[in-house]
């Protein structure tokens, strides 16, 4: 991208905020006897705390790269929209995605900089180091965040960096965006395009100094071979079922048949690659999670819902995705059925009563209670506790 070419305030918003912040007004008051979500324990496992609405300064450059964190951009109301939604903690995208800059400079200067976003909202935000840290945030009034990466370009070649990032906080490694990279494929990438040697070296690294492997946004070889390889349980934390959406995005049966035998953990996200062609709806994310739930069962299946819980709107977002979907087009990251008109989001699942809507619906559906609690929070916390290393 030519950093000198003029980027409106809706396009710049929309790039910093990695694109998957809910963008359409809050839906209504939640209707008397729906089914209580506040009290539940609610864990995103891939989402976003940046604000819908910040506007850079009229000097600042334009962004060259997905994603950058920048002042402003995680203030007061997207914290309170967190808290009124019911939040316990998110994992955010910290560290280089994609872009011209040197992914491992960018990442260590992202981690100072959500240290400094956590620290100047201590009385609302906690950094995410343990579960515990999870389960005692939203008792606290606060939200945790749990840092993770989208991609392992900021490796390098070098597998000790997995140490750095460990000692830093980071608690997530995505090994692949959609492209290929030195660890193995991306859902774009050559199908035959598995986990590397160099990939096998960091599964092993991760490992040994406890961090999630999340697998999203990998092809299926790499997916298979990575959790042949892991001597501890893995995550997909933002994806769909290939059974019910043909995107290379989506994960297919033997993906999470395999994921859910070691123990690992499935998020389903709220976007339309579950429905490749239209916009999904809450139906269609139910669809999904009651698919990942026949497959890998009850124990394994969670959210990750790509997005926030703060609205935007409408028209605004309508414009910043084409542009947003065009940039990821001319760098080469975008996913097969990526489109500028279907809105990233699933319309009636947004907003500060996403989790209260979504746990209703599933209440209607008949899951029960103990169920719910899994699927909002609880597989999560069980599955990273496990990884993490900490007593049960």
């Amino acid at each position: 991208m030519n950093s000198s070419a003029p980027v409106d305030t809706a396009r710049r918003s929309l790039l910093l905020a990695g694109a998957a912040a809910p963008l359409l007004a809050g839906l209504p008051a939640a209707a008397h006897g729906r089914t209580a979500a506040s009290d539940r324990l609610v864990v995103n496992a891939l989402g976003t705390l940046f604000s819908p609405h910040y506007q850079p300064a009229p000097d600042e450059k334009p962004p060259t790269i997905i994603v950058e964190t920048r002042p402003g951009m995680v203030d007061e109301a997207v914290i309170a929209d967190a808290i009124r939604a019911g939040l316990s903690a998110v994992t955010v995208t910290i560290g280089h995605v994609a872009g011209e800059v040197d992914p491992f400079e960018h990442t260590i200067a992202e981690i100072g900089r959500w240290d400094a976003i956590v620290r100047r909202h201590a009385g609302k935000l906690t950094k995410v180091l343990s579960t515990e840290d999870i389960r005692r945030a939203r008792p606290a009034g606060k939200v945790g965040v749990i840092y993770g990466t989208q991609n392992s370009t900021m490796l390098g070649d070098r597998v000790e960096r997995v140490d750095i990032l460990a000692d830093l906080g980071m608690r997530v490694l995505q090994l692949t965006y959609n492209t290929a990279n030195a660890v193995g494929g991306g859902s774009m990438a050559d199908p035959a395009q598995g986990l590397t040697a160099f990939g096998r070296t960091v599964v092993a690294r991760a490992n040994a100094c406890r961090l999630m492997v999340d697998l999203s946004h990998s092809n299926e070889r790499t997916c298979l071979d990575a959790i042949a390889q892991s001597a501890r349980p893995m995550t997909i934390s933002h994806s769909g079922c290939r059974a019910l959406g043909d995107s290379p995005r989506n994960k297919t049966d033997a993906e999470l048949r395999q994921l859910a035998e070691r123990g690992g953990f499935f998020g389903v996200y709220f976007m339309p690659l579950l429905t490749p062609g239209r916009q999904a709806m809450a139906e269609d994310v139910i669809a999904h999670i009651e698919h990942a739930v026949k497959i890998c069962g009850e124990d394994h299946v969670g959210i990750g819902t790509d997005g926030g819980t703060t609205p935007v709107d409408l028209d605004l977002m309508r414009k910043a995705q084409r542009e947003y979907v065009e940039l990821r087009r001319r760098q080469g990251i975008a996913a097969s059925g990526e489109s500028g008109e279907i809105l990233f989001l699933v319309p009636d699942l947004y907003g500060v009563d996403q989790f209260r809507t979504f746990a209703d619906r599933l209440q209607r559906r008949g899951h029960p209670a103990s169920r719910i609690d899994k699927i909002l929070g609880g597989n999560y916390v069980r599955v990273a506790r496990e990884i993490w290393g900490e007593a049960a």
